[in-house]
């Protein structure tokens, strides 16, 4: 496999946890909500930035959850 295969896998996976937190969003405070988009929006980011790098995937996701967090805790 090559890195630009683990790449396109990282960010379906990335995209179907997402998804998955979504099934619960009416239980969801603002805050949570705010974290789950964030790492969504950063782990894309990510992934276009690098293209497809996994690196970039996880790092995008894991500072846009952090803000979405940070953003969240404001409202």
């Amino acid at each position: 496999m090559t890195i630009r295969t683990f790449g396109k896998i990282g960010t379906a996976l990335i995209l179907a946890t997402a998804m998955a937190g979504c099934s619960s969003w009416d239980n969801m405070s603002h805050r949570q909500k705010s974290a789950v988009t964030g790492a969504g929006l950063g782990g894309v980011a990510g992934a276009v930035v690098t293209g497809g790098g996994i690196l970039g995937t996880v790092g995008g996701a894991a500072i846009g959850g952090v803000i979405g967090d940070q953003v969240g805790k404001n409202r």
